[in-house]
């Protein structure tokens, strides 16, 4: 199967970066289109803390506002899961979705977005967004006054618990029966140091009233009495598109951009959680705009671009400007 339309620019991903960089592109005039698989990371998430002008927005909510205001403005949104993508030059990249929809476009923004590795503990998932989170930077402010345990080990929980510090005093890790993993003497020097105890049981189960935490039951008998929950948690790439491409990837998984938001592959672009940086909604909807005006930039024909100056240049044009 074969398709004659070729889009200007195909967004894989409908989270704040994809819709706000399909809203862009498609200010700029050109033909978007945007693929969705319709299962966002954070959709259990009781609401989106510090996105300017929507204090405490459900996710479902921004993403449909945003949805609406895309095509309005004439992008197109296809409900789909994209299966395969091949580079078959520097102005044509082919998608294959689920069904075999086959897609055709210029430039490529992947906005994949990542998945979360969730531990094992019953009961976590019915308070999650509501007392339990995995993001001090978005929930923290939440904290303050509040006895908190972070579920972790290693590196991850030694710095969310010591993020959480700028709220709470009240912090137990809870390596949730892992070893604690504090292999560099700095962890144990600072948990010490701000009487915050690392405790390796295992969790038998949650309990709460409602949606609210009220404390974590241990194998070892003891209970500990909570208000808030945070864990640290691995991730992954929501989907290997990226490594189709071959993109150059950092340790961590995430996609590797220049301040254009051009990834190493030649008109590939990414944005959002995919790419290193800050795992907030209102950074990746600053993503996502910062790569549409990268990506018109690059869509725009040389006869209707002035030519970069050197430094010279553009220090002497700045005197005669002056």
């Amino acid at each position: 199967m074969t398709s004659n339309v070729v889009h200007d620019v195909a967004i894989v991903g409908g989270g704040p970066a994809g819709l706000s960089a399909s809203i862009w592109l498609a200010r700029y005039l050109h033909d978007v289109v945007l693929i969705d698989s319709g299962d966002p990371r954070n959709w259990e998430t009781r609401g989106i803390n510090g996105f300017l002008g929507h204090p405490g927005i459900r996710p479902a909510e921004l993403r449909g506002m945003g949805r609406d205001e895309a095509r309005e403005t004439g992008a197109t949104l296809i409900d789909a899961h994209v299966e395969r993508v091949v580079k078959h030059g520097d102005d044509d990249f082919a998608l294959e979705l689920l069904d075999g929809t086959p897609l055709r476009a210029r430039r490529l923004l992947l906005a994949i977005g990542l998945r979360d590795v969730w531990p094992r503990v019953p009961g976590l998932r019915e308070v999650y967004g509501a007392s339990a989170h995995v993001c001090p930077d978005c929930d923290g402010h939440e904290t303050q006054g509040k006895k908190v345990v972070v579920i972790g080990k290693g590196r991850k929980a030694v710095g969310m618990a010591l993020n959480l510090t700028t709220w709470t005093t009240d912090i137990i890790i809870c390596t949730n029966g892992e070893p604690a993993g504090l292999d560099l003497p700095e962890y144990c020097d600072k948990l010490d140091a701000l009487n915050i105890p690392v405790l390796e049981s295992r969790i038998s189960c949650i309990t709460s009233r409602g949606d609210e935490v009220q404390a974590l039951e241990l194998e070892n008998g003891m209970e500990l009495d909570a208000d808030k929950i945070f864990f640290a948690i691995g991730q992954y790439p929501h989907d290997d598109l990226g490594a189709q491409l071959d993109c150059e990837r950092d340790a961590g998984g995430h996609i590797i951009v220049d301040d254009a938001y051009h990834t190493s592959v030649m008109n590939c672009f990414a944005a959002g959680d995919i790419v290193p940086g800050p795992q907030l909604a209102i950074a990746a909807a600053g993503d996502g705009a910062i790569a549409a005006l990268a990506i018109h930039k690059s869509l725009v024909p040389e006869g209707r671009k002035l030519a970069k100056l050197d430094g010279d240049e553009w220090r002497g044009r700045r005197k005669q400007d002056a």
